[in-house]
């Protein structure tokens, strides 16, 4: 028992266990971005309950565990977007997205601007003409 006499551990010690987690299941998504993931896949790979860990990481980062996928996803597009000349699509398709539809619908919540715009904003590559 701690000192007030609960059987409880300490407040920082939640706190250190729930950064943990969250550093835990922010690397398994990184090492898995381009994958599809479920909650039971992580889950299971840190041996502890879903829903916990939902409201772990959300209490922790005031985010989803699908907001941080995608926001992964969209990191590397970024990159992709600027350094290759592959087609909106392709680059959809390398970073995991099933449809350009939907990376260019999720790429524009996060970043506010299209994957199209963020290519020419960055005065990168040329796109393929493709596009």
């Amino acid at each position: 028992m701690n000192e007030g006499g609960s059987k409880f551990a300490p407040a920082s010690h939640a706190v250190h266990t729930g950064n943990r987690l969250v550093s835990a299941a922010e690397d398994y998504l990184a090492r898995h971005s381009t994958e599809k993931f479920s909650l039971q896949e992580i889950a299971s790979a840190l041996y502890i309950n879903g829903s916990y860990l939902l409201r772990v990481y959300k209490a922790h980062t005031g985010h989803t565990l699908l907001w941080y996928h995608s926001h992964l996803r969209c990191e590397k597009a970024k990159e992709l977007l600027t350094e290759s000349d592959l087609s909106i699509s392709e680059i959809g398709e390398a970073v995991g997205f099933v449809s350009s539809a939907h990376f260019s619908h999720v790429f524009k919540k996060l970043t506010g601007m299209t994957p199209s715009a963020w290519r020419l904003s960055s005065g990168s590559l040329p796109p393929k003409k493709s596009e």
